[in-house]
């Protein structure tokens, strides 16, 4: 039999997993694994179960939200580990499952993860550590390490909402020089981030359509503090339409990118908090794991399919 190593939070999310588990099992079992079952115990568990299991796992299969996915994922980078990786999404938002396609139906999810295809997905580093496919600064993007499990297992994505409103009015600015490419911008921001997903807290296109996750670049978002209402009101409509507005935003496309800033600024790695950094450089490690998506769907996502519709 192959070999399977299932590692999962049992705390995530709405609990969608516990009633599901022996069936999911089963399933693994049946399509010819031997499973090893891990629940993970406390934070970053998951990550140090991956760096120390070992070798000679077929398939490692994860379940949880972003942040266990990213826990996972960081531990198999730290010492390349090269199985495939399949993702049972059962957080509160679950962005990237979404964004590849991964179904938000567990078992379903699980049939993916062994009869699935794998696609050669990038990530990103973070200066000396990893994330899945967002890292972000500024407005809000403390709200989902801060907030309780419990309010998100009970709320779902109004305890995100929750949370963003009680520091409306008290928005951070950061002056931030950023060089990408050849060019730099020096400006104020409020909200930046650096994306491989065409859904961040959940919410689906507000980054663009023309996302794909095997190109060696990243999508990049730095949007401008407003310097009165009126300025805010724009800012504020161009979010609710999912539109990129030049006037108040900067976007581009990258495979590097450097930040700079005169304060350590807080950053968020997959929902996780990142640390509170002056310099930062994200780069995007193209093609370096394996994710196990649908067939039909994985052509959808790779940078090859989207040439084919250009010409």
């Amino acid at each position: 039999m192959k070999k399977m190593l299932f590692i999962y939070n049992p705390n995530a999310g709405t609990g969608v997993l516990k009633p599901k588990l022996s069936d999911v099992v089963d399933t693994f079992v049946k399509g010819g694994y031997e499973v090893t079952i891990y629940p993970t115990q406390k934070y970053h568990d998951g990550m140090e179960k991956m760096s120390s299991c070992p070798e000679g796992y077929d398939l490692i299969v994860c379940s949880g939200g972003d942040g266990t996915l990213d826990e996972v994922m960081t531990g198999m980078r730290m010492r390349n580990y090269n199985a495939p990786l399949g993702y049972i999404p059962a957080g509160t938002t679950n962005d990237f499952a979404s964004s590849l396609g991964i179904p938000k139906d567990i078992l379903e999810a699980a049939e993916t993860a062994i009869n699935g295809q794998p696609f050669p997905c990038d990530i990103g580093t973070f200066n000396d550590d990893y994330f899945v496919y967002i890292a972000a600064f500024g407005l809000f993007t403390d709200v989902s390490y801060e907030t309780k499990q419990s309010m998100k297992n009970i709320l779902g994505h109004l305890a995100y909402v929750l949370e963003g409103a009680k520091r409306i009015f008290n928005i951070p600015s950061y002056k931030i020089r950023v060089i990408h490419d050849g060019e730099e911008i020096e400006d104020e921001f409020i909200y930046g981030m650096v994306t491989n997903s065409r859904s961040v807290g959940g919410f689906k296109g507000i980054i663009g359509t023309d996302v794909v996750f095997d190109d060696g670049l990243f999508e990049v978002t730095l949007i401008k503090t407003p310097k009165n209402p009126l300025e805010l009101n724009d800012l504020l409509g161009a979010i609710v339409m999912r539109q990129i507005n030049p006037e108040r935003m900067y976007s581009f496309k990258s495979g590097c990118v450097q930040f700079e800033s005169m304060e350590a600024i807080p950053w968020t790695l997959d929902g996780e908090f990142g640390g509170a950094h002056e310099e930062v450089t994200v780069r995007n490690s193209m093609q370096a794991i394996q994710i196990m998506v649908k067939t039909e769907v994985a052509a959808g996502l790779s940078v090859e399919n989207m040439k084919g519709k250009e010409k």
